[in-house]
């Protein structure tokens, strides 16, 4: 079979692993032939794509970022009719399926090409972990112990400088970072998008901590918005697909924690840092599973399908199960940090 494989969406640790999972499996069992679209969807539809022979993927597997870029593209984008044009590119390059690794957006437009008939399997990757169809989803793991290791560090310099630290971490609707982190870093107070606090509740722990000696923590996902600050709190820009470019929320918290509390208050937004560098042990072993079960899948006209995993098992599940609904922290693993703030 020849098989394109694209990256789109924001970078990943463990992209690569996936790449090469699919490439080296594909040599050895079943001769099939890859290409690689550059930068996501706008490949696809400019086809703008690298061949992909195994030698091209040697050692890729425990360098973070993607070989192919990424970018933010839809082929539905401006009224386009993004299906005709994507089956036409295919059909001119002889082309049999596509496997398409992303976060939401990229399944959401996968399995929209899919009800217009592409042959096409999705694999799931977000740093943020938040797509229910899946347990867990590789690049999570990468950005907690990148996270953590700099709230270690935040947590250093506060107790030299009796300051209270306020960071920032990714998690746009979802706490998942923030909530891992946090526990693992013993910050006295974590922010979710899931279970918003109040300021005067922010206030209380961070007052509490600093009255015991320590130089408080405050961990703050970045979908984060206290639920009594005013409309228009956080006014924040759109991407493509609609969605708000978040970003500067502990840099909005950390002077009404100072103004209120009179306690020097620092605040530090990690950003892309959370997204970069090489995958964990973890994330490389379950993005490498990922990409060789998602070949296995074309071979099995499984289409209009996403590889997960459940458990310690990767299993297949419908497309639209990755994108009906977000996997939220429950109030149970809320409930279990809550007990350690302050």
């Amino acid at each position: 079979m020849k098989i394109g494989i694209l990256t789109s969406g924001g970078d990943c640790p463990g992209l690569n692993a996936v790449i090469r999972g699919v490439v080296i499996k594909g040599n050895t069992m079943f001769e099939d032939e890859f290409i690689g679209f550059k930068d996501g969807w706008r490949g696809v539809i400019e086809k703008d794509y690298m061949t992909l022979p195994r030698r091209r993927v040697r050692g890729i597997g425990r360098i973070g970022g993607t070989i192919l870029g990424t970018s933010r593209s839809n082929p539905f984008a401006d009224g386009e009719d993004g299906a005709e044009i994507v089956r036409q590119n295919m059909d001119d390059m002889d082309m049999d399926a596509l496997i398409a690794i992303g976060g939401d957006g990229t399944l959401f437009t996968a399995n929209r090409l899919f009800e217009a008939g592409i042959p096409i399997v999705g694999v799931p990757k977000t740093v943020d972990n938040d797509l229910d169809a899946t347990d867990y989803t590789f690049g999570f793991n990468t950005a907690v112990e990148i996270a953590t290791e700099s709230l270690d560090r935040l947590r250093m310099t506060g107790d030299s400088h009796h300051r209270c630290m306020v960071g920032e971490v990714m998690g746009r609707s979802v706490g998942w970072i923030a909530l891992h982190s946090g526990m693992a870093a013993g910050a006295h107070v974590i922010c979710l998008p899931e279970f918003p606090l109040s300021l005067d509740d922010i206030c209380h722990y961070v007052q509490a901590a600093f009255n015991r000696g320590r130089a408080p923590l405050v961990v703050v996902a970045e979908g984060f918005v206290p639920k009594d600050a005013p409309e228009g709190f956080m006014d924040y820009e759109l991407d493509e697909f609609g969605r708000p470019r978040f970003g500067g929320i502990a840099e909005a918290l950390a002077p009404l924690i100072e103004e209120r509390l009179g306690i020097e208050t620092r605040a530090t937004v990690l950003g892309h840092i959370q997204r970069g560098g090489e995958p964990t042990a973890y994330d490389r072993v379950l993005a490498t599973r990922l990409g060789t079960t998602a070949l296995d899948l074309v071979h099995k006209g499984g289409f209009g399908r996403m590889v997960a995993l459940r458990g310690t098992e990767i299993v297949d599940v419908p497309l639209s199960e990755a994108i009906d609904s977000l996997k939220k922290v429950p109030e149970s693993r809320w409930r279990e940090a809550e007990v350690l703030f302050g």
